[in-house]
């Protein structure tokens, strides 16, 4: 079966809009399709201009998911590309450049959406610093510690950090950056800040790369931070059996004990939206990125 949708005038195929996509939560790919049209006025301009790398269901998530980069033959032109360099030639990736596009990636079975921390007119610069505290076993209250003893770092050196629930473990903090630093001065800024803090709290924070090393401490990742990486979309679903979506917080949202990392999902989502964005107006408060990643004595 098919269903057309019409996103902003635009004529959407969604075919077997019936195929279950998530069998523990019963959603279709229709009901995909339709959490992406219902996200994307908020969605939209954290993933505009964004090259993207995108995970596929064609099974739903109980069968084998791929990451969709490079931009199928078959998409219809007005779905917007970028073309990027990349080791030894270039690639095309896809742009989220409206509501449209996010319906149709859905309707080819696409589940989550991640995005650059740069933007494609300047790809080699970014103008997000984005921090990934995944939890390795331990509760999710110290994940929500860590974040906000970043953020106070954070801010003591000048920057705006936001809270994201990932919809899987985690917690991403981001800043807003200016851009003209490369990835490499972002990434060693990042790296500065992240070894003070496992440096300060060995017992809950590691930099080990290898799971088997680490323990229960939270994983501070900073290897997003780099050309070609990309870290997950806000408002976008996770390939988890409860279709988890990732959410923008409120800071404060970061000391509520009732904060779960897949607290809201495609089926609860709603009430949340209705809330308004908790990262609108990001853009204005875009940092320079500082000289140095811990507070001058």
């Amino acid at each position: 079966m098919t269903e057309n949708l019409t996103v902003n005038r635009r004529e959407v195929r969604i075919t077997h809009e019936d195929r279950v996509v998530f069998p523990e939560a019963k959603l279709t790919k229709l009901d995909l399709a339709r959490h992406y049209e219902r996200v994307a006025p908020l969605m939209l301009p954290y993933v505009r201009d964004r090259p993207l790398a995108l995970q596929a269901y064609p099974d739903g998530i109980d069968g084998d998911g791929f990451f969709m980069k490079s931009v199928p033959r078959y998409f219809p032109d007005w779905v917007k590309r970028v073309t990027v360099p990349k080791k030894g030639g270039t690639i095309t990736h896809i742009l989220a450049q409206d509501a449209a596009t996010l319906v149709y990636l859905s309707g080819q079975n696409v589940v989550t959406v991640h995005t650059w921390l740069s933007r494609a007119d300047k790809p080699q610069q970014p103008d997000r610093l984005t921090l990934d505290f995944d939890p390795s076993g331990g509760g999710f209250s110290e994940v929500r510690a860590a974040a906000r003893a970043a953020g106070d770092r954070l801010r003591d050196l000048g920057l705006h950090p936001y809270a994201m629930t990932t919809g899987s473990r985690g917690i991403h903090v981001v800043c807003p950056l200016r851009r003209g630093p490369g990835f490499p001065d972002v990434h060693g800024f990042a790296r500065v800040l992240a070894e003070a803090m496992v440096r300060d709290d060995p017992r809950h924070l590691t930099l080990e790369w290898r799971k088997a090393d680490r323990g229960k401490r939270i994983y501070v990742d900073i290897n997003r931070i780099a050309y070609a990486q990309h870290a997950v979309g806000p408002y976008t679903v996770r390939p988890r059996p409860t279709a988890p979506v990732a959410v923008p917080l409120h800071w404060d949202e970061l000391a509520q004990r009732s904060l779960k990392p897949d607290r809201w999902t495609v089926k609860n989502i709603a009430s949340r939206l209705d809330e308004g964005d908790p990262w609108d107006g990001m853009t204005r408060h875009a940092r320079a990125l500082p000289k140095q990643a811990t507070p001058a004595d």
